[in-house]
């Protein structure tokens, strides 16, 4: 053990006693076994999402204006009606394709600028509503002629803390990758102290929990690997916790902290489709939802303050994000090129 506790059980950080220099971590090339990342990645791949598709932050759609969206090469329009319920739809007018991402909503109804058709979510003119749904967090879309899986009535979504009593943040970036990228870069968890020592160090993978590399089963239910890890505050001052991560649906990996400061606290990434760029290279948007709570009375002050706190989530989620996603990017343009190892 390279920690140890200030205190035992009433401060969350700890002091460690020896720092380890980064090139002298211990290497874990060998336990990131390709294959077996592999393995998780396919088990992942075939499990149901129900065609649902994230499309971005609760709090970004409002009452007052539609917001555009676009998830495997369609356009998407969403916003919320009258009593505040989430609307999305195709986001190219019936009528002689005006961009309805840039229509106005008058008391809930969606009102084009070009000729004023109005539509109110239900169907009217050729122009159908499909399924959405608002979580608290994050909105999401129901696709199926892109999905086409069996749907499913509402998406695949994790267990969270109880959002009355937490703070919840996302952070979106996009890269020239597929979803599976995205995807492959979490089930990795080896690469944290490695890839990232200004946030991870005296990270250790305990537990690869579930079916064995060669198993066909599709289920998450019992597949997990189990971490501990230290956050990095300074050199020798860190919060350690572990930590498990799952892939619940083929576009998604929540990291749940299980114990240590924040337990119960989720972080889900979400990994959606845009479709092909302008250069004919695929796109995927990240979109990263932080689900933070504590059993400390303390926390309530950080609850008060969340306005504050979130633009600091943020800021690590980018500097994270800046390399994960380099990360994804460079696996999909080997994968791409044939060259991909193994």
């Amino acid at each position: 053990m390279t920690t140890r506790r200030t205190r035992r059980g009433r401060y969350p950080l700890s002091l460690r006693r020896a720092p380890v220099p980064w090139e002298r971590q211990e290497p874990t090339w060998r336990a990131a076994a390709p294959r077996a990342i592999g393995a998780s990645l396919e088990r992942a791949l075939a499990r149901p999402s129900g065609n649902w598709y994230v499309l971005g932050a609760s709090c970004d759609i409002g009452p007052e204006e539609p917001h555009g969206f676009t998830v495997a090469g369609e356009e998407i329009v969403a916003w919320r009606d009258g009593r505040g319920r989430l609307v999305a739809g195709s986001g190219i007018c019936p009528h002689l394709g005006a961009p309805l991402a840039q229509a106005r909503v008058h008391c809930g109804t969606l009102v084009c600028h070009w000729h004023g058709m109005a539509l109110d979510g239900g169907p009217s003119a050729g122009w159908t509503a499909y399924p959405a749904h608002d979580d608290g967090v994050l909105c999401w879309v129901r696709l199926d002629a892109h999905g086409r899986e069996e749907p499913l009535p509402l998406p695949v979504v994790a267990r969270r803390p109880d959002l009355g009593h937490a703070v919840a943040c996302v952070y979106e970036a996009t890269g020239i990758c597929e979803p599976e990228d995205i995807v492959a870069n979490r089930l990795d968890p080896w690469h944290g102290a490695w890839f990232h020592p200004y946030s991870f160090v005296d990270l250790r993978v305990l537990e690869t929990r579930g079916p064995s590399s060669t198993s066909s089963s599709s289920s998450s239910g019992d597949e997990a690997l189990v971490v501990r890890v230290s956050f990095r505050l300074t050199d020798r001052i860190v919060i350690p916790v572990t930590a498990e991560f799952t892939a619940p649906e083929p576009r998604t990996v929540v990291m749940h902290i299980t114990e240590g400061e924040g337990r119960g606290s989720v972080v889900e990434t979400h990994a959606t489709p845009l479709g092909a760029g302008r250069d004919g290279r695929p796109r995927t948007r990240v979109t990263e939802a932080v689900v933070a709570a504590s059993e400390r009375p303390g926390f309530a002050v950080a609850r008060a303050g969340a306005a504050l706190l979130r633009p600091l989530m943020r800021r690590t989620a980018a500097r994270l994000w800046k390399d994960d996603l380099a990360y994804a990017e460079r696996r999909w343009h080997l994968r791409s090129s044939g060259r991909f190892p193994g």
